[in-house]
């Protein structure tokens, strides 16, 4: 049987990621494409790369069916995807790659975005979408909240260590590369290559960036008190990936320890051998997470390197893991394939 899908905001990079994605998956079958500025358009003229696929053309969500759809992917921008949700059938599952959903308190939405939601009853229905953290929950759920994609880095890096108790919660720094397509695609002139290539700036700096919601939100509850972590997020003239590296107080070797048991089972997380650092190149277009565990010169000190594809583990191939979940196919389904080297 194959699942009927929607994607809406599919001219943007993360649309495009779930095309490229789905378009080999065995259990889904996209039905529907939305994407307002490039309605009535083909989507081979949006993303010249996809022109090889049988696509419906770009339409407006207006002018989508969703009665022969099982599940649609929110693929648009912050704060819009409120409203559209709002807007849809609901018996129709939903799996939002946007921030709406992702904080569970409306205070802290509106703390971190600046104004009250706008679909508060929705949020509190919403599941986090860090997947191998939420399983049963998202098996279960109708609408499922990606995470940010540096927020998913620094979980990786963290979330087991934070549950055994194997560094102190009060001494931790997050440093964060990101490649320039989790921007997204819209034109911004700081985005140009003359203003972007040759140069590695940091952003959001101090207290300002959104994830730092997430993480409070998420590590808080793991350890049971306030956790508030430093993070620091910089922008590299590279299309697409992440690599986080996490500093962290606490024995590097029971730190490994902890990380390797804790993704021993997990199929797209791997915990490198000790001492070995991933790369961002190792995981390019794949669903996969490489983490390392290297020793600081000053005992009791860490450094636990995450790298992930932004847009894949970071967003369309998570949302795809989810959906996978919601719709009760295997999860691995469709997000097996190696990653892009060199």
């Amino acid at each position: 049987m194959s699942h009927k899908i929607a994607i809406l905001g599919a001219s943007g990079y993360t649309g495009a990621e779930l095309v490229r994605i789905i378009a080999t998956h065995p259990g889904m079958d996209i039905v529907a494409l939305s994407g307002d500025r490039k309605a009535g358009q083909p989507m081979e003229s949006v993303f010249p790369h996809l022109r090889h696929l049988d696509l419906p053309d770009l339409v407006r969500i207006e002018e989508i069916d969703f009665s022969g759809v099982d599940l649609a992917f929110c693929a648009l921008p912050h704060a819009t995807s409120q409203a559209v949700i709002k807007g849809l059938p609901g018996d129709l599952r939903v799996v939002d790659l946007s921030a709406d959903f992702r904080l569970r308190d409306p205070a802290a939405y509106e703390r971190w975005y600046g104004k009250p939601h706008g679909a508060p009853e929705l949020q509190e229905e919403a599941v986090y979408g860090l997947t191998e953290f939420y399983r049963d929950d998202i098996r279960a759920a109708r609408l499922v909240a990606g995470t940010g994609c540096n927020a998913a880095a620094g979980q990786f890096a963290l979330r087991p260590l934070i549950s055994a108790g194997a560094v102190d919660l009060d001494d931790i720094i997050i440093d964060l590369k990101a490649g320039v397509s989790g921007a997204g695609r819209a034109l911004k002139e700081n985005l140009l290559h003359a203003e972007l290539s040759e140069g590695f700036h940091a952003y959001a700096v101090g207290s300002t960036h959104r994830h730092l919601g997430e993480f409070d939100q998420e590590f808080s509850a793991l350890a049971g008190r306030p956790v508030q972590v430093q993070f620091t997020p910089h922008l590299i003239p590279a299309n697409r990936g992440i690599l986080a590296t996490v500093w962290v107080k606490g024995d590097p070797q029971v730190i490994h320890a902890t990380l390797a048991g804790a993704y021993a089972a997990e199929p797209f997380l791997h915990v490198l051998p000790m001492g070995q650092a991933p790369s961002t190149r190792h995981v390019r277009g794949s669903n996969f997470a490489h983490i390392g565990v290297v020793g600081d010169r000053r005992p009791g000190r860490a450094m636990v390197i995450v790298a992930i594809d932004n847009l894949t583990k970071g967003s369309s191939g998570q949302a795809v893991q989810n959906a996978n979940l919601m719709l009760g196919l295997k999860e691995t389904e469709g997000l097996m394939l190696a990653p892009c080297f060199p």
